[in-house]
């Protein structure tokens, strides 16, 4: 990684020892993060996503370790080193079995702490693209950007791959991505839902079969798996797959040879598989409709995308993002969405995710007759007018900081219009931002 590229971030309570590592880290050409508790750092993570966090070990409130099990949680790819005094090693040793990346005593030498960094810094993946020349996926998302970096990670290796999600929430588009990413990439991507279509042709899909095998057989047919040979085969609604194919799917999986119908021999082929559900797949499988050395077989690495709903500060970028294609497809012009259409769109509970968002800004598109699309057109899309977001007041305590941050990404840190969603005068709006050691103009653009 270019030093110019990483941004690191550094916590420590103690705002001299801060204050030094940062100007030893700027000096190396690293942009510096600069947060004096883990609960500040938590906040600053939630507006900027940088590629490795170096933290202090004791420290008043939330220790270095607790800082490491919520990053753990929610940026699991992201590298973090601690800075322990020497009576605190074997804790430091237990916080590396955890998976810390690594640990460096204080007082440390500025060259045994560059060499960590350099060595963490190696191994981290840079964050993906946010749409663009190196991937159609677009967000600003944390959670979202996590589960880019692992899917870039696994688009390296051939381990077959099961993304979940919600219905709409983008399976099919991170699984064209991870193709696009992979050294497979120049040969075919193909996909196919299992849940719709019947059994039989969906063997023939899969499989192929020759002529005359079946009644309607009338030549031969290649079936997806060898017309993606040396390519991906995404396999959508898996979870839906017949229990007499997912035999044969399993055979294939293992044996890495495919028998169309008729056939009196087996065909090599060279595939890799990414498979993608809703179900549960651990429900499926005690109810006994879903083969458990199956699950195992596509189950290699897993990914899971966030519903839209968790990922709000998306939804501007992704109304703006279709609003500009849908514009070009209509030869329409439009600009933009009125502020308070914008507010619904933000307010909208998006049961159908991504795909819902895509079919309401299609519709805003239609009908439009206006440069700015108006709340009114944005209701109609949604075939609703009511919040179904809490006002501040029904939020409960233990997520204010979640919300607050919520809001300062959906106002890119305008605290005026965040107080306004929240129903809040500025005041006390301030003083619940420095109650969360929230700064506001980490959010600006």
């Amino acid at each position: 990684m270019n030093r110019n590229d990483a941004t690191i971030l550094t916590v420590d309570d103690d705002p001299m020892l801060l204050k030094l590592i940062g100007i030893l880290l700027r000096e190396e050409g690293y942009r510096v993060l600069a947060a004096e508790s883990a609960e500040q750092a938590l906040a600053l993570l939630a507006a900027e996503k940088p590629q490795l966090v170096v933290t202090d070990l004791r420290m008043g409130g939330m220790d270095g370790l607790a800082l490491f099990d919520a990053l753990r949680r929610t940026y699991p790819m992201l590298p973090v080193i601690i800075l322990t005094a020497h009576g605190t090693i074997p804790e430091a040793v237990e916080a590396t079995r955890r998976g810390v990346f690594g640990f460096v005593t204080k007082p440390y030498e500025a060259q045994t702490l560059l060499s960590e960094i350099g060595r963490a810094l190696a191994g981290h993946i840079a964050p993906a693209s946010q749409g663009g020349e190196d991937g159609p996926i677009v967000t600003r998302s944390p959670a979202m950007q996590s589960v880019l970096d692992e899917a870039r990670l696994v688009a390296a290796s051939d381990a077959s791959l099961l993304v979940l999600g919600d219905t709409g929430s983008g399976k099919e588009l991170l699984a064209q991505t991870i193709h696009d990413w992979s050294p497979r990439r120049a040969a075919p991507f193909v996909a196919i839902n299992c849940g719709a279509i019947p059994e039989q042709l969906l063997e023939s899909e899969l499989f192929g079969h020759l002529k005359g095998s079946f009644t309607g057989a009338t030549r031969d047919h290649r079936g997806l798996f060898q017309e993606a040979e040396g390519g991906t085969v995404f396999l959508d609604e898996v979870g839906d797959m017949p229990l007499p194919l997912q035999v044969k799917l399993l055979r294939v999986l293992q044996e890495r040879e495919v028998r169309p119908i008729g056939a009196a021999r087996s065909l090599p082929v060279d595939v890799r598989v990414i498979s993608a559900t809703h179900r549960d797949l651990d429900g499926e499988i005690a109810a006994c409709r879903f083969r458990e050395d199956l699950y195992y077989r596509l189950n290699v690495v897993s990914l899971k995308l966030p519903p839209l709903a968790e990922r709000r500060e998306d939804i501007p970028l992704l109304a703006g993002h279709f609003l500009a294609a849908l514009s070009a497809k209509y030869r329409k012009k439009l600009n933009g969405f009125a502020a308070d259409a914008t507010e619904a769109l933000l307010r909208a509970g998006w049961p159908g995710n991504v795909r819902q968002l895509f079919n309401v800004v299609e519709k805003c598109v239609a009908l439009s007759t206006t440069p700015i699309v108006p709340l009114a057109l944005v209701e109609r899309a949604l075939n609703r007018s009511g919040d179904d977001i809490a006002s501040f007041d029904d939020a409960r305590r233990g997520f204010e900081r979640d919300y607050l941050v919520q809001l300062l990404k959906m106002t890119a840190g305008n605290v005026t219009n965040a107080a306004r969603i929240a129903k809040r005068n500025r005041s006390d709006f301030y003083t619940l931002l420095n109650r969360h050691q929230i700064d506001p103009a980490n959010f600006k653009a």
